[in-house]
């Protein structure tokens, strides 16, 4: 399930270069790949037809200049303060809401789109609790920079369901969380979860 934003049309050949992008590299099925292939095919062509784009100003062909990765993770508390994690399929533990920002969606946007495509619920967002450089926190060695917003929200409406990337959800005591994905790190689970219990300022770091 997707939340749809209005694009001009570069800004949407973009988003289909970089969903054809994804594709290319994570998809296993030899039919989708090809789909995928041509996507980005239709896609480049008009680009080049319609905004006369030299090949190496195209996006996505090459990095113009590399810069961090941004993810987001969202913290969610039930009435009795217990924290909805899900248990990833990639690695069999748990984690917040939360993934990779997709291209031409703000922050917030993005925040809203993986908590109902993970967990099957429409939320508001409430707050940034953290901004955080993750190979500062992670416990494992990575040549991806990245950076990761922590955001608060409250439930408006939905059922728990989780989707093809997650195997089960649930609400744990913060005194009794489960094993955490490699997708985040306690340090910097407490960091964001220090900000919505304890109402301290925004962590920047």
């Amino acid at each position: 399930m997707r939340l749809v934003a209005k694009m001009k049309w570069n800004e949407f050949l973009a988003k289909v270069l970089a969903i054809s992008r994804i594709g290319l590299k994570f998809s296993k099925d030899p039919y989708a790949l090809e789909n995928y292939e041509e996507l980005q095919s239709l896609a480049l062509n008009q680009l080049k037809e319609h905004q006369e784009t030299p090949d190496d100003a195209l996006p996505y062909q090459r990095d113009i200049y590399p810069t961090p990765n941004i993810s987001v993770r969202i913290i969610i508390l039930n009435q009795d303060n217990e924290l909805l994690m899900g248990q990833e399929r990639s690695d069999g533990a748990y984690a917040v809401p939360g993934g990779w920002c997709d291209v031409f969606e703000s922050a917030s946007d993005n925040a809203r789109k993986e908590v109902l495509q993970e967990t099957g619920l429409s939320v508001r967002i409430d707050k940034v609790l953290c901004i955080l450089r993750r190979d500062l926190y992670r416990e494992y060695a990575s040549m991806i920079s990245e950076y990761v917003i922590y955001f608060s929200a409250t439930v408006l409406s939905g059922e728990l369901q989780n989707n093809h990337e997650i195997l089960s959800l649930g609400y744990f005591p913060l005194d009794k969380l489960p094993p955490l994905s490699r997708k985040m790190t306690e340090k910097e689970l407490r960091k964001a979860l220090d900000v919505v219990l304890n109402k301290t300022d925004v962590v920047f770091d």
